[in-house]
């Protein structure tokens, strides 16, 4: 069933990025590469693994939080994850109790759209990835696994 959400979530988001033009471009595409010690990688969304299997381009490893995607070389653009598809964005459920999205914390380091807010991003993919994250809240699976997420990217935010 969560493999039908990821599909979904997916399909939310469509081929929406978040420029018209190819936001690598302005950092060389510093999400897509691993850090100074070669470390890095996507957390996987529940489901996600088993989508992944096989993929040449990359290897899970297992981690307290979530299994992660390190990437071995350039990916497979249609296959590649959840998390590489919201990026700069992280989910936050709102007061409401919906879930939306702001620019992650995690981000600030390396995207350079950070400045710009949500705003400052094509419309049609932030709206992509709210409707992507409710999907993925359907399930309880899901609604647990984005209010980890959550927690986990709250530890980066902090006022200066």
């Amino acid at each position: 069933m969560q493999n039908d959400a990821i599909e979904r979530a997916c399909a939310a988001i469509g081929g929406h990025t978040p420029m018209l033009t190819d936001c690598g471009a302005l950092c060389s595409a510093a999400c897509c590469a691993p850090d100074e010690d070669g470390q890095g990688g996507v957390y996987l969304f529940p489901g996600e693994e088993a989508r992944l299997r096989g993929a040449d381009w990359g290897h899970v490893e297992p981690t307290d939080f979530a299994p992660m995607l390190v990437c071995d070389g350039p990916c497979d653009r249609d296959r590649r994850p959840l998390a590489c598809r919201i990026f700069p964005l992280t989910p936050v459920k709102a007061a409401s109790g919906r879930w939306t999205v702001r620019m992650d914390a995690r981000a600030r380091a390396m995207c350079p759209l950070v400045r710009s807010g949500v705003k400052g991003l094509d419309p049609d993919f932030a709206r992509g990835v709210v409707r992507a994250m409710r999907i993925i809240a359907e399930t309880p699976e899901g609604e647990a696994f984005l209010e980890r997420w959550a927690a986990l990217e709250q530890e980066y935010r902090f006022e200066l």
